[in-house]
């Protein structure tokens, strides 16, 4: 339940805008990248504090820094007094527990993403918050560790494909959320294969360990749905939003992300409602086979009943039976019996009970 509710008691009377850090540190320092860059220009450098990225502030090219680590409130503190960022914007980053969604501060818009990764292995999946500022000339994006699905970008940005260094920052900005929500497609298909293996288990030797293995993937699933469901709202208002900093002609490619989300959401519906029923398949063949066992047993305790009869009459202790003194009345007893119990299953498989 760590991942589900994280820790914000620290924050329980502190005021508004009180900057506190809410989650896993997963960085052992903060790692500052930068790029500038505009059609004919393209710079790309490492940088050892928020500082040095305020000669770029005046500059016309567009400037994307990247964040990794977010724990330390001293970079926190100064990327807001440098950049002008509302104290909520800077509690927002700190919280690693924000639903995506997107806030216009009039000379900036604010966005936070979920990206998720799959380990195969252990079959769990990992959330990172991705916050990303957008301005009239920059663009930062901060996370919590560094490793991110941002490669792709960087490359087209140094190789200048497409038309990423031609368009502003609104561009740049879309093409971080691209990258975010074309990776949910990947991790998707890595879950969906799992499902495909675990319902050949389900169907052909189910046992103690497959329960176990369709809780864990349910729960997975609803971890991923807690991430991906505000997806769509967030990407929605910024594609229907007003504001000055995206432009029309970006508009169009927010659309195209706002049907991947909706896209992504109904394959987590999917995933959730093919997980249920494989509990539900488990169970009813828990129960058939309980069943079929109770119907062998059955009919085993079925048979014994005229023989236990005609046995325990036998075995009375009487003085006076005539039949005891019969030659063969201990083979024609045993014949009885014989006829009895085959008589009784001719009887059974007729029926079609066997």
């Amino acid at each position: 339940m760590v991942r589900f509710i994280k820790k914000i008691s620290k924050k329980a009377g502190l005021p508004p805008g009180t900057l506190v850090h809410i989650g896993e540190k997963k960085a052992e320092k903060v790692r500052i990248r930068l790029i500038d860059y505009d059609e004919e220009h393209f710079e790309e450098r490492e940088l050892s504090s928020i500082e040095e990225c305020c000669g770029y502030k005046e500059k016309p090219s567009v400037t994307w820094i990247n964040i990794d680590g977010i724990h330390e409130l001293d970079v926190a503190e100064t990327l807001g007094r440098h950049y002008d960022l509302h104290p909520l914007v800077l509690e927002d980053i700190l919280n690693t527990d924000q639903r995506p969604k997107v806030e216009d501060y009039e000379r900036y818009l604010f966005l936070t993403l979920k990206m998720i990764t799959y380990e195969e292995k252990e079959k769990i999946v990992h959330v990172e918050q991705v916050s990303v500022i957008l301005g009239s000339s920059f663009v930062i994006s901060l996370q919590e560790s560094e490793g991110d699905v941002f490669d792709s970008v960087r490359e087209r940005l140094r190789k200048g494909k497409g038309r990423i260094r031609k368009s502003g920052p609104d561009y740049l900005a879309y093409a971080l959320m691209d990258a975010v929500v074309d990776n949910y497609f990947l991790v998707l298909e890595k879950i969906g294969e799992d499902i495909e293996e675990l319902e050949e288990e389900v169907i052909r030797k189910p046992g103690p360990e497959t329960v176990e293995s369709i809780q864990n993937l349910k729960r997975e699933l609803l971890y991923l749905r807690k991430s991906v469901w505000p997806l769509r709202e967030a990407i929605l208002s910024l594609e229907k939003g007003e504001s000055p900093l995206i432009e029309d002609k970006t508009a169009i490619y927010l659309r195209d992300v706002y049907d991947h989300s909706i896209q992504i959401i109904d394959t987590v519906e999917t995933f959730r409602d093919m997980v249920a029923g494989m509990l539900d398949i488990y169970l009813s063949g828990v129960s058939n086979k309980m069943n079929e066992i109770m119907k062998v047993l059955t009919i085993i305790a079925t048979l014994f009943i005229p023989l236990t009869f005609i046995v325990g009459v036998y075995g009375m202790n009487f003085k006076y039976m005539p039949e005891l003194e019969w030659h063969d009345a201990y083979f024609f007893v045993w014949a009885v019996m014989i006829a009895i119990a085959v008589l009784m299953l001719f009887y059974f498989r007729k029926k079609k009970w066997l």
